[in-house]
């Protein structure tokens, strides 16, 4: 099978990229190299275009003979949708309504979505289970939100058949240790962490320390990049009997920042600055995922769920590209 995977050039999407080829896929990355790194993907069929552009969407699906579609080029940040909403109502739903009407246009029906547990927004009791409410606080989990209705609509009409995977915190290096995060600028904890242990950034902060928690920090859900990319494989394996699927993908055990902090000081062997800050306002105590639908219907589970071995694979990536991806 052919699968045109947007975002390819990005953390997930080249961890993605590689576990198709290595399933036995062929993976055609498609990226705009606004976030992704082209050395990241430097072995694989690469497309350089923007979802916005409607006719290369339809030249590459015709091309390549694509049979389904995996899209991971959503911008993610938080406080810039905040800031700056309409580019993420532009690229996170326009950009994906455009890709599915190349689909509709072309006849690729396939297609799985990378959605986000913000799409929760504040949950009411945790683990968080895929029936929970959906109240997004801030534009980015209203635009994942605005796609899966868009799915779920389209897929009424029989021209679609998707999977919206919710993922929690996706961290570490893939493809033993190949393939790591490296956004510019980055905001996701592990790599900020290391980042202090190496020595890159003066210190690390931690924001809040009276929540309702063990240690008083916020508790997250992290989950290996490995394991989120091998539900994507069994997700679009279902799809051949299912036209929608939605499932959370998370270890289901939190850690706290606290927490995180001392894996990458056990694992790195250094020491580092951490200054304690105020509250950021939004940030619940503890977000953390019921996956069983997923490993009850998928056959899915987590074979990294440890915290130490999920920031042991990030640190060997971090220390082989210790300036991330030469691009």
């Amino acid at each position: 099978m052919r699968v045109l995977v947007c975002g390819g050039a990005g953390y997930i999407g080249s961890n993605m990229t590689a576990i198709l080829a290595a399933a036995g896929f062929e993976p055609i990355v498609f990226d705009n190299l606004s976030k992704g790194h082209i050395s990241a993907v430097a072995n694989f069929e690469f497309v350089k275009g923007d979802l916005a552009d409607y006719e290369l969407l339809i030249q590459t699906l015709r091309k390549y003979k694509i049979e389904a579609v995996m899209h991971f080029a959503a911008s993610i940040e938080v406080g810039e949708s905040v800031q700056v909403p309409l580019k993420y109502y532009h690229n996170n739903v326009s950009n994906t309504q455009n890709l599915l009407l190349a689909m509709e246009t072309v006849g690729v029906e396939k297609f799985v979505f990378s959605s986000t547990a913000a799409v929760y927004g504040t949950p009411q009791k945790v683990p968080i289970t895929e029936d929970a409410p959906k109240r997004p606080i801030n534009p980015y989990g209203q635009t994942k939100w605005a796609v899966e209705r868009m799915c779920h609509y389209q897929s009424q009409t029989g021209k679609l058949r998707y999977a919206t995977l919710r993922y929690f915190n996706a961290c570490g290096a893939g493809i033993n240790s190949q393939l790591g995060e490296d956004h510019r600028p980055e905001s996701h904890l592990i790599p900020l962490i290391i980042q202090a242990a190496m020595g890159k950034s003066s210190e690390i902060k931690i924001y809040g320390t009276d929540y309702p928690t063990p240690d008083g920090t916020c508790i997250r859900d992290y989950i290996h990049i490995d394991d989120l990319c091998r539900a994507h494989l069994l997700a679009l394996a279902k799809l051949k009997l299912e036209s929608e699927l939605v499932y959370n993908l998370g270890n289901g055990n939190g850690y706290s920042i606290r927490q995180v902090i001392e894996a990458v000081k056990r694992v790195s062997g250094k020491s580092f600055k951490v200054v304690e800050s105020e509250p950021r306002q939004g940030d619940p105590a503890v977000l953390t995922s019921d996956a069983s639908k997923a490993k009850k219907e998928l056959g899915w589970k987590p074979e990294l769920p440890e915290l130490e071995r999920m920031v042991e694979t990030a640190w060997k990536w971090h220390n082989k590209f210790p300036n991330g991806y030469p691009d």
